[in-house]
């Protein structure tokens, strides 16, 4: 066995040196939370453990768990390390079909199911005959409870390791394009990488003793796993907290208080636009240039938002509009870009106060390497960086260099003082009619960067000419019954067609805008459960139109609602 300290014995040492400290905490409904220490919480993985073991699993079995973020999923997995076994965390969002598709290809032993909104509709992709286990917040089933195997098991006892080869988590990708994939991560790698994190965010405690966070971000995802539960099982300096609903997050925000701070782009946004329900763009931007005032104003607003006490923010998963960005830095939220992958444990890039820009996701991590292929295509190799493919040694041959280095499939470039830029992903550039490549991100990253627009997509694979597609603001989008209201819109973003078309070449021009009436979601299969574009879900839903909008001479249109 490789002798190396793991994510587990980091564990250990917190249920001996740190029992009585608070971990986690989590909403039961009705305004009420169970606070769980160190040591209560490492009895319970302890107690889940030996059941495990009692029923045979062992030796590398994997175990999956299908539920919202909870106390019991950080439980539940040191539980099934402790076991000997790999954990596979299926999306809570996920369907039927795609929970099927995972729990098969895994070859899971058991499933637990934990907090969800929609079981009734995911039940059917349990296979029939698989051993499943329930969380003390999950819906009503006839399944075995958590709480009575906590009643009947003892604690398995002593500090059991694991190989540091051994594979820890099974982590399957959302499947924005394609079939998921299993990403396998060691727990060697997720400790090394875990390490690092935790270095990096105590740098900007500024000596505060008990880092707080917020889980809500899917488990599922390796930003969340990686940078929150991972983070916190190596530190032993942070309590996590857990939202109870997405009707009382702003309540949970205010009970966390967080010190530290990871979202994504959409839910900055939506926060912003929270800010100007109560206060107008233009009012606010006045009053920060205020003596005095201005500092009254930041503090109360982010003491709104539950981000007063925050001395990191960090943003991921999809790139941030470089106007958002500087509008929470100006509020004096030191909110930075990050740059990951579940294929090097989200450990690779990420902005610095001295070393950030928008439209930049920042320098590489302690000892990440990268480079760019000749055709622009970002090169890494990290710490964090997956063993394979589960069951694609096909995949496996084609994604690193011979030298160990990883293929993102992200196209990028450095600025003069090594920043680096998100460009686009390679496999999404698409050749119009007239034979020229365009790459969407970029043009898209400028189009997001208008208030008006929430989220656009370009596309034009085939045709005469590119064009796009936009969602517009929370706030806008009931507006546009009026009919004067939709032509100010229209004149709006007919000048910022004209704007971007400027700084194109002549082939990436965009023939049109189109506006979209339905929000891209992840129940209408549009966005990953990540928040990534679906490109060609949205495609197919659009195509019947598609002719009648190059047909049609306006430069701004609105699209008729999918049946």
């Amino acid at each position: 066995m490789q002798t190396i300290k793991t994510i587990l014995d980091y564990v250990y040492d917190h249920e001996a040196n740190r029992a009585n400290q608070v971990y986690l905490t989590q909403p039961i409904g009705g305004g009420q939370t169970v606070d769980w220490t160190w040591a209560q919480t490492v009895e319970q993985a302890r107690r889940m453990a030996n059941h495990l073991k009692m029923q045979g699993y062992g030796s590398g079995d994997r175990i999956a768990m299908l539920s919202k973020n909870c106390a019991h999923f950080f439980m539940a997995e040191l539980a099934i390390w402790m076991a000997g076994c790999t954990t596979v965390a299926i999306f809570p969002t996920e369907s039927a079909d795609t929970i099927r598709y995972v729990l098969e290809h895994s070859e899971a032993k058991l499933l637990l199911v934990g907090k969800l909104d929609t079981w009734d509709k995911q039940k059917p992709g349990v296979p029939e005959g698989l051993p499943c286990l329930a969380f003390p917040l999950a819906p009503p089933t006839d399944y075995l409870q958590w709480d009575t195997v906590m009643q009947k098991t003892a604690p398995l006892i002593g500090r059991i390791a694991r190989d540091g080869k051994d594979i820890a988590i099974l982590l399957y990708t959302s499947g924005s394009t394609g079939t998921p994939k299993g990403v396998m991560h060691s727990f060697e790698r997720i400790t090394v990488s875990s390490e690092k994190v935790a270095v990096e965010m105590r740098g900007y405690l500024d000596g505060i003793e008990i880092n707080r966070m917020l889980s809500y971000l899917p488990l599922a995802h390796v930003f969340e796993r990686a940078w929150v539960q991972c983070m916190s099982m190596v530190d032993g300096r942070t309590h996590v907290f857990f939202t109870e609903s997405l009707d009382a997050f702003m309540n949970d925000l205010q009970r966390a208080r967080p010190t530290i701070f990871i979202s994504v782009p959409r839910l900055w946004f939506k926060f912003q636009h929270g800010v100007f329900e109560k206060l107008s763009p233009v009012l606010l931007h006045c009053l920060l240039y205020v003596p005095v005032v201005g500092n009254i104003i930041r503090h109360k607003v982010l003491s709104k938002l539950g981000l007063d006490q925050v001395r990191l923010a960090g943003s991921g998963s999809a790139p941030i509009s470089a106007r958002l960005l500087v509008w929470y830095r100006r509020l004096g939220l030191r909110l930075i870009e990050g740059y990951g992958m579940s294929e090097d444990f989200a450990y690779s890039h990420y902005s610095k106060p001295d070393r950030c820009a928008p439209g930049y996701v920042g320098v590489p991590m302690p000892d990440v390497q990268v480079r760019f292929s000749e055709e622009g295509e970002i090169l890494i190799r990290s710490p964090g960086q997956l063993v394979g493919y589960y069951k694609r040694p096909d995949l496996d041959a084609k994604v690193f260099t011979e030298d160990g280095f990883f293929h993102t499939g992200d196209r990028g470039e450095h600025s003069p003082d090594g920043l680096l830029k998100i460009t686009g992903r390679v496999k999404e550039l698409f050749k119009t009619a007239k034979g020229e490549y365009v790459a969407p991100a970029p043009i898209e990253n400028q189009l997001n960067a208008h208030p008006m627009i929430e989220m656009s997509m370009v596309s034009g694979s085939g045709q005469p000419a590119a064009y796009a597609l936009v969602v517009l603001g929370e706030l806008i989008r009931p507006q546009c019954k009026d009919k004067a209201f939709r032509q100010q819109v229209e004149a709006e973003l007919n000048t910022l067609l004209e704007q971007v078309n400027a700084g194109l070449s002549h082939y990436e021009k965009l023939q049109m805008l189109v506006i979209i009436p339905e929000v891209w979601t992840i129940e209408n299969g549009h966005l990953t459960p990540t928040m990534k574009i679906k490109r060609s879900s949205i495609e197919t839903a659009v195509a019947g139109q598609l002719r009648g909008w190059y047909h049609n001479p306006a430069k701004v249109q609105w699209a008729h609602r999918e049946h």
